[in-house]
């Protein structure tokens, strides 16, 4: 049984904006179109950084889920440059902080999937999952139901995480 999903208004604009054809990116990748997209709430990029970027999950499991990717389509880890494996990672721990000081959560996940298997929804452009957590955020809905509620629209994330982003030390 898969995930159910609960009928949310504040993203009806979104589902209307995007239609099948316009999610198929000229790169065939749609990390590799946002990569170039300036930081906003239309594009969701957080920030850009020389060979890295974080954006929202526009399909996220909570409020703040981000992810945080290099700009350069690359599927596995090892393939990385140095270069961009430091990115990678210091732009990961900003993240972290980002969703602290937005959220105050209990706790943080920071995980990857690398590759379908592993459960990766694009397996093709490794990509870092950063998701603030609660005591007791997975309730009766998630846990009986497999369907998520989320509280805030992205529009309202990506204002919070970035007015977060530049106070983290």
């Amino acid at each position: 049984m898969g995930l159910k999903r609960l009928f949310a208004g504040w993203r009806s604009s979104y589902v209307r904006d995007v239609s099948a054809s316009s999610r198929k990116t000229s790169s065939g990748c749609v990390f590799c179109e946002l990569a170039n997209e300036a930081p906003s709430s239309t594009s969701g990029v957080v920030a850009l950084g020389d060979t890295c970027f974080c954006v929202l999950n526009a399909y996220p499991y909570g409020s703040g889920h981000l992810l945080v990717l290099p700009r350069r389509h690359e599927a596995h880890l090892g393939g990385l440059s140095d270069a961009e494996a430091e990115e990678l990672w210091a732009m990961a721990r900003k993240a972290v902080g980002a969703v602290e000081l937005a959220y105050g959560p209990d706790g943080v996940n920071l995980g990857a999937n690398f590759g379908e298997a592993a459960g990766a929804g694009i397996p093709s452009h490794l990509h870092l999952h950063v998701l603030p957590r609660w005591a007791g955020d997975t309730n009766f809905m998630t846990s009986i139901a497999e369907t998520r509620v989320l509280p805030e629209s992205l529009a309202q994330t990506f204002e919070r995480v970035s007015e977060a982003w530049p106070r983290v030390k």
